[in-house]
């Protein structure tokens, strides 16, 4: 893959042009908020001020594991034996780049069925999982049983899990650090509600979540982090280019100073919420979006891989 720079000099004075929500909201809010207002703008200017020890830029053939461009289908609590089997069809048919990591999550019933038919190309995650060994906890699927299955990845902390069915940080990470400890990979999914946004919170939320996954989590070796503002998830609303760069820089620059400068250059940032084929060029070319988790569009075979492949948007002549 053709090396693309994503070096962050000068991001600070890029942004600061994008109020994205972020810090424009944030006015909104009474003035008896005072000292909050003014120590949120100390939070976002430092958090999107560059870290004086990066060096050089952040290649794409450097992020976390194969350096790959990374897009995952969320096929949520959809589809039939019948519709399934046409997806499943119509992704083995496709080309894809070679230069991108592709995962699918198809519903627990249905794993099976796709592991036992979709190309080897195309790697298998689920949706969730228990927080260790299986045992006497009815409804749960244990990680031992998703190995079993083939699946090499897991989908924790979507906004789903956390706004419906009620999971908290804590509960989140306890499952990240199992997941991680029997080599199964996580993507770990963070994200705002809108009133979070309108608040000016985004930072303030993703920053707790980080922390919870950081708090728990042996190693970020094989975790990807899924940036999925709450208020685009299936919405047709999509964070523009410059929003979820925003926010994927901040993030990035809350592993260097939290984890480590390593863990922040390789770990791949990628974003969901209402991607499609229309938008993921656009956002694709985004320094540091690293690729994509796709809900609707990915039980679309032909736009799913039109996103999959608009990595060609990243690439530059080497």
């Amino acid at each position: 893959m053709a090396v693309v720079s994503t070096s962050l000099t000068g991001a600070g004075s890029q942004l600061s042009g994008h109020f994205s929500g972020l810090r424009k909201s944030f006015l909104k809010l009474d003035n008896s908020n005072s000292n909050s207002t003014q120590s949120f703008f100390q939070n976002v200017d430092s958090h999107l001020r560059l870290s004086s020890s990066r060096k050089g830029c952040r290649a794409v053939v450097t992020m976390a594991g194969s350096g790959k461009f990374f897009v995952g289908g969320n096929w949520k609590c959809n589809g039939t034996k019948d519709s399934i089997s046409k997806l499943v069809s119509d992704l083995n048919s496709a080309t894809l780049e070679s230069d991108v990591d592709v995962v699918v999550s198809p519903p627990f019933v249905y794993l099976d069925q796709v592991k036992n038919s979709l190309t080897e190309r195309i790697e298998i995650a689920a949706q969730n999982c228990w927080t260790g060994k299986g045992g006497a906890f009815t409804g749960e699927i244990s990680v031992e049983q998703l190995k079993d299955l083939g699946c090499k990845w897991v989908v924790l902390g979507h906004s789903e899990r956390r706004h419906i069915i009620g999971e908290n940080d804590e509960f989140i990470g306890k499952k990240a650090a199992y997941a991680l400890s029997q080599n199964l990979g996580v993507i770990a999914c963070i994200g705002e509600l809108l009133e979070e946004r309108e608040a000016g919170k985004t930072f303030d939320v993703c920053f707790r979540q980080m922390k919870a996954f950081a708090d728990a989590v042996p190693s970020w070796d094989n975790i990807v982090v899924a940036y999925e503002p709450v208020w685009a998830i299936g919405t047709g609303k999509v964070a523009t280019p410059e929003q979820a760069q925003e926010v994927h820089v901040a993030v990035r620059d809350w592993l260097s100073k939290n984890v480590s400068a390593e863990v922040a250059s390789k770990t791949r940032i990628i974003y969901g919420g209402s991607v499609n084929g229309g938008n993921c060029a656009e956002l694709a070319k985004k320094e540091d979006i690293d690729g994509f988790l796709v809900g609707g569009a990915s039980l679309k075979g032909a736009e799913f891989v039109t996103i999959v492949n608009s990595v060609t948007s990243k690439k530059v002549a080497a």
